[in-house]
């Protein structure tokens, strides 16, 4: 479940790190299939909504959650972005599935108490739901001017495979 960054905004969708993900495991021989419930522009609230549908319709046993950085680049309330992932990470779990949360971090211009409010949700709500977590899934690639599209918000194709390898080392042991 996730926004743009997932959805491979302005690219092929086979280049995007969801679909190389469902590469990697197929390449691996991993018996774990791949769907993609991610739509650009999408909020916590958006996935909210969705998410009890797509339990029902796939029954996953992990569902990695990569969203927040809409709500936090719309300067929604902090408060309703977390209780809507709180929502989300219940709901999966409910359902028997694993939840990896994907952390995001905002830009400065945004403050520093909105900033750091808001990237701490993301750590607050693995430690206390015991989920797996990507501290901040853009690592490495978020100030690499090279790695970003022309607008500065969406990693470029050719920063997909370091998006994947961002989550690998999270997702891998939840897949045994």
């Amino acid at each position: 479940m996730g926004d743009s960054l997932s959805a491979g905004y302005k690219m092929r969708l086979s280049e995007g790190w969801v679909a190389l993900l469902e590469k990697r495991l197929t390449n691996g021989y991993l018996p774990h299939r791949v769907i993609n419930a991610s739509i650009s522009g999408e909020t916590s609230s958006g996935g909210l909504n969705r998410l009890p549908e797509a339990l029902r319709r796939h029954q996953p046993k992990i569902v990695i959650i990569e969203l927040g950085a809409n709500d936090g680049l719309r300067g929604l309330p902090l408060p309703l972005m977390r209780e809507n992932l709180r929502r989300m990470i219940t709901a999966a779990q409910q359902n028997n599935a694993r939840v990896l949360l994907l952390g995001m971090r905002l830009p400065p211009n945004y403050g520093p108490r909105y900033t750091e409010d808001f990237a701490q949700i993301f750590v607050e709500l693995a430690q206390q739901y015991k989920t797996g977590l990507v501290p901040f899934f853009l690592a490495g690639i978020a100030t690499q001017a090279t790695l970003m599209q022309s607008d500065g918000l969406h990693p470029a194709a050719a920063a997909q495979s370091q998006l994947l390898d961002t989550v690998w080392p999270h997702l891998q042991p939840m897949l045994n």
